[in-house]
């Protein structure tokens, strides 16, 4: 299956991400913050990034928008989760390269057919 990077300062939805994903035969690693999630990103070089919008020392969309720019982690798919759920700051993280867009709260379930879809390349309008 996949490797999946999640990357997210709440332990519980990291806990709760990252058992659902591996339940489903995915390989999953975990970063608490945005500067460790870069670095994990560029050496382990994941097929899919979940990314909390909203961490400490530096935002979820300022990590994206270092993967967009890095050669290594340009291509790999990342998905925003946020409790942010305006429209426009959706808009926001795909303008910026997000592969879609997910607001909080949402089942474990769901994210992980979302993660599916993405990793399928079946990218519904979010």
């Amino acid at each position: 299956m996949a490797r999946i990077l999640v990357v997210d300062d709440e332990p519980h939805i990291v806990r709760l991400v990252a058992f659902s994903l591996e339940k489903r035969g995915h390989e999953v690693r975990t970063a608490p913050d945005a500067p460790s999630g870069l670095a994990l990103a560029a050496e382990w070089l994941p097929d899919l990034i979940l990314m909390d919008v909203m961490m400490p020392v530096m935002t979820g969309l300022e990590a994206l928008d270092r993967l967009k720019t890095g050669a290594a982690t340009c291509e790999i798919p990342v998905v925003m989760l946020s409790a942010k759920s305006q429209h426009y700051e959706q808009e926001e993280g795909v303008r910026r390269g997000a592969t879609k867009y997910i607001c909080k709260p949402f089942t474990p379930s769901a994210l992980a057919d979302e993660v599916a879809s993405v990793l399928d390349g079946d990218v519904p309008e979010t």
